[in-house]
């Protein structure tokens, strides 16, 4: 398991790939509503054909206000993955047990839904930031930082990227 990461303003963060019993969470974008009951979560399995993320359906809704008429907006119902994703072969340095095992990549994006980061990553994971819309004045816009063991130690390798509103 990697340190926790170090925290970035003003950049969203993605993730290329995820390990095997990884559950990621859907969250409606501002002015959407989940179906009632409808499960957010979804969960990177290890399959015979590799790993794949298992989803339920899930949809974003337009909110009703009391004082709208607008009609609902529907969103297609997810189905599960049907090609396996797996890493690309490990890197020289990528060579403990965990990293072998099989990951799955991006989640499936939702109509007015993002994907909340899981707290815990583990040492092979590679996280992406960009500037928040707004907030590019300074380049680099873009980076990433990986978990890796040096030495013995587990770090996230620096970024060079900072975000900033400032004139």
């Amino acid at each position: 398991i990697c340190p926790r990461l170090p925290t970035t303003e003003f950049a969203d963060v993605t993730a290329e790939r995820y390990p095997v019993q990884t559950k990621l969470y859907y969250k409606c974008d501002p002015g959407y509503d989940r179906d009632v009951g409808a499960y957010p979560g979804i969960q990177c399995k290890s399959e015979q054909q590799g790993a794949v993320w298992k989803y339920r359906e899930f949809k974003c809704r337009v909110k009703k206000n009391v004082s709208s008429t607008a009609p609902t907006l529907e969103v297609g119902p997810m189905q599960p993955e049907t090609e396996p994703r797996s890493p690309a072969p490990p890197k020289r340095e990528d060579l403990s047990e965990f990293k072998q095992k099989d990951f799955c990549g991006p989640p499936k994006t939702v109509p007015h839904a993002s994907i909340r980061l899981p707290q815990q990553h583990y040492v092979g994971q590679v996280l992406h930031f960009k500037c928040q819309t707004g907030y590019d004045k300074r380049p680099p816009t873009f980076g990433s930082r990986t978990c890796k063991e040096v030495n013995g130690k587990i770090i996230w390798t620096p970024l060079d990227l900072r975000c900033t509103n400032d004139s």
